[in-house]
């Protein structure tokens, strides 16, 4: 006589399809064992490399072991959506015109956290109406979770050299979530080899060289961290470096080669919104706290506040001196009234920067090592060091057989790409 079948045996098949029903590019399934992150990640801690985001630090080993957060969690259902929206503007171009605002690719659209909260939550409460005995809480950035270790232990990639979590075949243009849960469904198979390999072309790229060795990052350093989540005073020295980005930095991803495979998003939230994804610097600065508050309603960059928002494009104001080519004497003249408007109108750490622009733009051109000399007007542009750029391919009909080639890719033939 045979045993009735497990039904939670075929739960995370079934998992799986119902999360790509609800838009989700992929689905995985772990334990909540991460021993082997745990050292790695107190060590950065330990070192300072998290800058001012004591929030970090303040919930000791719960992010690090799951079922401390959330008692009697046995599995962790890790999900992945893609955000890179391919109608936007050319993300090269932009990158490359001193007078247009830079802003992460993830930010052009809504708010991916409660977005992706709520597919979670219908996530589990598919799963809850065959397995009533299910407990769960979904998180999306908005708890202690080691969310990049997670899903490479759920097999939706590997940690790459920028600490990005890299899917051989998606590339790395996409939000991750998790659900906690009490079931012991199986996991998913062994989790996808390091695949970088000898390539470092995020760590050429990388404006503030804020890459460090074993797949971290030195925040106090990195762009990203200094235009969204840093109050203070950016240090002189690093304000340069950070061009026209005024919220994020994407350099690291545009440079890496397993982007060539990465699929735009689907999701109708994370179409952009115009005029971010060509915005000019100035009409940008000119704009009120109102005006900010309001344009911003669901949008992930109105966390920044004004003030931070208002210090960041002054910096990218001033950083126009770098590429004296481009700056004409009206626009420099409309970028010094600009400053000279909100000088004294926001708060002191504002002034700060405000001031440093004025200098940048009344002083002599001095061009920062490389990036005056890269020609704006080039179709497409290169990189400020790496060797190429590597955009999602458009999506279009291919046949089965072409899909499934791409699932064959291997480090070295990302190092063949590299050697182009």
């Amino acid at each position: 006589m045979h045993a009735s079948p497990d039904p939670l045996q075929a739960l995370p098949a079934q998992i799986k399809a119902w999360g790509q029903a609800l838009g989700f590019a992929d689905i995985g399934i772990s334990d909540v064992n991460l021993s082997a992150y745990e050292s790695g990640y107190f060590s950065w801690l330990n070192q300072g490399f998290h800058g001012e985001m004591h929030y970090l630090e303040t919930h000791g080993t719960k992010r690090t072991r799951p079922a401390e957060l959330v008692p009697g969690t046995l599995r962790v259902i890790s999900a992945r959506m893609n955000y890179f929206d391919h109608s936007a503007q050319d993300a090269l171009q932009q990158l490359h015109h001193p007078q247009g605002a830079y802003l992460s690719r993830y930010a052009l659209g809504k708010d991916y956290h409660k977005l992706l909260r709520k597919r979670l939550e219908q996530l589990a409460q598919t799963i809850q109406a065959h397995f009533p005995e299910l407990q769960y809480r979904a998180f999306c950035d908005s708890a202690p979770v080691l969310e990049q270790a997670l899903a490479h232990k759920a097999g939706l990639g590997f940690i790459g050299k920028n600490s990005l979590l890299i899917h051989p075949r998606a590339g790395s243009w996409f939000f991750l979530g998790e659900l906690y849960i009490n079931l012991p469904i199986p996991v998913d198979a062994q989790p996808h080899k390091q695949g970088c390999g000898p390539c470092s072309a995020c760590l050429q790229e990388c404006p503030t060289q804020a890459i460090l060795p074993n797949n971290q990052i030195d925040a106090r350093r990195c762009i990203s961290y200094l235009t969204i989540e840093y109050d203070g005073v950016i240090d002189e020295a690093l304000r340069p470096l950070m061009g026209n980005r005024i919220y994020g930095c994407d350099d690291c991803q545009l440079v890496c080669p397993w982007n060539h495979f990465s699929s735009p998003t689907e999701e109708p939230a994370f179409q952009h919104r115009s005029p971010l994804d060509r915005a000019e610097l100035l009409p940008l600065f000119a704009w009120d706290e109102s005006t900010f508050l309001s344009f911003f309603t669901g949008s992930p960059i109105r966390r920044i506040g004004y003030a931070k928002w208002c210090r960041n494009l002054a910096i990218a104001i001033g950083n126009q001196a770098l590429h004296p080519s481009t700056l004409s004497p009206k626009q420099k003249q409309l970028s010094l009234e600009a400053l000279a408007q909100k000088l004294g109108k926001i708060s002191e750490m504002v002034d700060v920067h405000i001031l440093w622009a004025q200098q940048q733009l009344q002083a002599a051109p001095q061009p920062l090592h490389a990036l005056a000399s890269i020609p704006i007007e080039v179709t497409p542009p290169n990189p400020f060091f790496a060797k190429r750029y590597y955009l999602p391919r458009q999506k279009s009909a291919c046949t089965s057989r072409q899909s499934r080639s791409a699932l064959a890719v291997t480090s070295d033939q990302i190092s063949n790409l590299e050697s182009r």
